[in-house]
C-alpha cells in the first residue's frame, strides 16, 4: 500500500491508517509508517519481552517485529487471514506490528481528533493519544511511542543524559512548551528544570500556544516574554507544524525561535520543518540534545 502522501506544510492535516486488530478499529499517523507489507514469520529471540515474536530482515534491515494483540491484551492473531505488519520509523527505530488487517487510509484535521479524557487514558496506563470518527466509527489513535517504551524502556525519553551536563547555573528565560503527552510534558519539564531552565509554560497542544503567543502579542510583551518555543508535532486541536506556520508567517512571533522535539523527525519531516523556517528539530530520545540547543538558540538570539 501506497503511503506516500504529500500533505501541504502547516494545514493542520494528517494522514491516519484504519487497520484492525482483534476485531477492533485502530489508527495510526501514516508519517510514521515506512512500509506496509503481508505477514512474515519472525525469527524468535529467546528471553525477549512476551509481546515480541522475534526479528526478520527485510533488503538486509533488521527489525523487531512486536504482536500487537498480545500487547493490547486482546483476542490472538488468527493462524489464518491476512494479517499484516506495518513497519514503522520513529524516535530512530524501524519496528514492525503484527495487525489483523489494514482498512485504508484517511485525510483528517488534527482539530477533529478528540482527546481520550483521563477515564480511558491515564498518563501511566493509557495507548490512546486520540478517538477519530469517520463513517459513524470510532477509530483509536495509539501511542506507538509508549507502546515501545513499556516493552523496551531504554527507547524512551532519555533523562539520564541531563545528568551528564553536569552542574548548571539557573536561566529564567521564558520558555513555551507544546506537548500533549501529560506524561512527556511533566518529564521534559522536569529535565528542563534540572538543567536550569525554570522558567517554562507547558500546554497541551499548538492551539494554547498559539493563544498564549497572541495575548502577548497584542500586549505587545511577546518578545520579552518568550524566548524560546518547543513543539511536538502530532498534537490534537492544532499540531506543531501549523504552529510553526503561524508563528514564523506572523511578523511580529517570527524572531523567536522555535524546536521541534518530536518522535517523527525523519527525512521527509525534516524537510517540512525546513520549509516552514524551524530553528532546530530534534528527536525525542534527544533530551540532552534538546538543552544544549536551547542554550546556542538562546545565546544567538542574545547576541
Amino acid at each position: 500500500m501506497d503511503t506516500n502522501i504529500l500533505l501541504e506544510n502547516g494545514t493542520n492535516e494528517l494522514e491516519v491508517l484504519e487497520f484492525t486488530v482483534g476485531g477492533n478499529l485502530y489508527g495510526i499517523n501514516v508519517a510514521k509508517i515506512r512500509e506496509i507489507t503481508s505477514y512474515q514469520k519472525a525469527t524468535p529471540v529467546p528471553n525477549s519481552h512476551p509481546s515480541i515474536e522475534g526479528i526478520f530482515m527485510p533488503r538486509d534491515t533488521m527489525i523487531t517485529v512486536i504482536d500487537l494483540a498480545k500487547e493490547l491484551k486482546l483476542k490472538p492473531l488468527a493462524e489464518e487471514g491476512e494479517d499484516m505488519l506495518i513497519i514503522t520509523n520513529f524516535n530512530k527505530l524501524s519496528i514492525a506490528f503484527h495487525v489483523d488487517s489494514v482498512l485504508g487510509i484517511h485525510r483528517v484535521s488534527w482539530a477533529d481528533i478528540i482527546k481520550p479524557d483521563e477515564t480511558i487514558n491515564g498518563p501511566d496506563s493509557g495507548v490512546a493519544t486520540g478517538i477519530i470518527k469517520i463513517d459513524k466509527k470510532l477509530i483509536i489513535i495509539l501511542d506507538f511511542e509508549k507502546i515501545v517504551s513499556d516493552i523496551s524502556p531504554e527507547t524512551g525519553l532519555k533523562v539520564s543524559e541531563i545528568e551528564s551536563l553536569g552542574e548548571r547555573d539557573r536561566n529564567d528565560s521564558p520558555i513555551i512548551m507544546a506537548e500533549d503527552s501529560p506524561l512527556l510534558s511533566k518529564l521534559i519539564l522536569d529535565s528542563l528544570h534540572k538543567a536550569g531552565y525554570t522558567n517554562v509554560t507547558a500546554c497541551a497542544n499548538g492551539q494554547e500556544a498559539w493563544q498564549i503567543l497572541c495575548q502577548y502579542r497584542d500586549e505587545g510583551s511577546v518578545l520579552n516574554k518568550v524566548r524560546c518555543i518547543i513543539t511536538d508535532i502530532e498534537m490534537p486541536i492544532m499540531d506543531g507544524h501549523r504552529l510553526i506556520k503561524l508563528c514564523k508567517t506572523d511578523e511580529t512571533i517570527k524572531s523567536i525561535p522555535i524546536v521541534i522535539f518530536s518522535s517523527l523527525v525523519n527525512d521527509e519531516m525534516r524537510r517540512k520543518g525546513e520549509a516552514l523556517g524551524v530553528d532546530a528539530q530534534l528527536s525525542k530520545p534527544e533530551i540532552g540534545n534538546l538543552v544544549s540547543t536551547i542554550d546556542g538558540l538562546l545565546l544567538k538570539n542574545k547576541s
